[in-house]
């Protein structure tokens, strides 16, 4: 598959999302926290040219303020490209955004977060889907629901509840829905589980986790005081090929006090 530029990516996800005809997302098994009839997205059409013209930029710039269209995608920004909430706690807020608004936000989310984590083809093919079918993926809604739970701290059970009902569907889950669930659990220091979906990851031959999501799991082993069981963990995922980057876990972990020493020694054999 060709790679396309950032620019053409930018252009490709507005015109898309943009479109009046874009239909609404499907929720084969959310019904309980979804109604059956999400709003169509009535945002009008943008139509780019390549023109270098100065009007006709700020012309475009003017017309995406009115629709409150998401910004442009560029994979080179380490900025989330859409912010979280407010309160991630506020859980019926999110869902009644989830099923008012639609779901682009969380597409771009994961498209963004695949293509930062050299996941071009699994992003390629999210948004094939609904470009030329005219689709919201069902693995968008389902993670949609997981990482509303998973960032509200103490959810993490409902968070596997859904990710189960996802796999019963049939519906196939991708990098980035591991990654929000793992998180979740070691937010919530299911210490069990988190290693659990690690595994399984892998052993289903998605890539193995980023940086983000074995740290923060390595992190909850620190904070739980179980250096010996995160070492145990770290040699099976090595045994499976995985290998953490220490300069990665450096610029991940920003504070440097105990938890920061406990996971360097868990990962690297390192006291700082």
């Amino acid at each position: 598959m060709a790679t396309a530029s950032s620019s053409s990516l930018s252009r490709l996800l507005l015109r898309t999302f943009s479109n009046p005809s874009f239909p609404p997302p499907r929720f084969p098994t959310l019904t309980r926290l979804f109604s059956s009839r999400p709003r169509r997205n009535t945002t009008k059409t943008i139509t780019f040219s390549d023109a270098d013209d100065e009007d006709e930029k700020n012309n475009i710039t003017k017309e995406m303020e009115k629709t409150k269209l998401p910004p442009p995608y560029d994979p080179f920004n380490k900025k989330p490209v859409i912010e979280e909430p407010n309160d991630p706690k506020d859980l019926q807020e999110i869902f009644h955004k989830m099923r008012t608004e639609g779901l682009v936000n969380n597409a771009i989310k994961m498209f963004d977060a695949l293509s930062k984590d050299g996941l071009t083809h699994e992003a390629m093919e999210l948004f094939g889907v609904i470009k030329d079918k005219g689709n919201m993926p069902d693995v968008v809604a389902h993670t949609a629901v997981i990482e509303a739970y998973s960032n509200a701290g103490g959810h993490s059970k409902e968070a596997v509840k859904v990710f189960l009902r996802m796999l019963s569907s049939g519906v196939k889950p991708n990098a980035y829905t591991y990654s929000v669930l793992i998180k979740g659990l070691a937010k919530d220091g299911n210490l069990k589980d988190a290693k659990k979906y690690v595994l399984d990851m892998m052993d289903k031959g998605i890539k193995g986790p980023n940086v983000g999501t074995y740290t923060c799991v390595f992190e909850a082993f620190a904070r739980e005081e179980k250096v010996d069981e995160g070492k145990e963990l770290l040699e099976v995922i090595k045994s499976k090929g995985f290998t953490p980057d220490e300069n990665a876990v450096r610029d991940h972990l920003s504070k440097r006090g105990q938890v920061f020493s406990s996971v360097m020694n868990m990962l690297f054999n390192k006291v700082n």
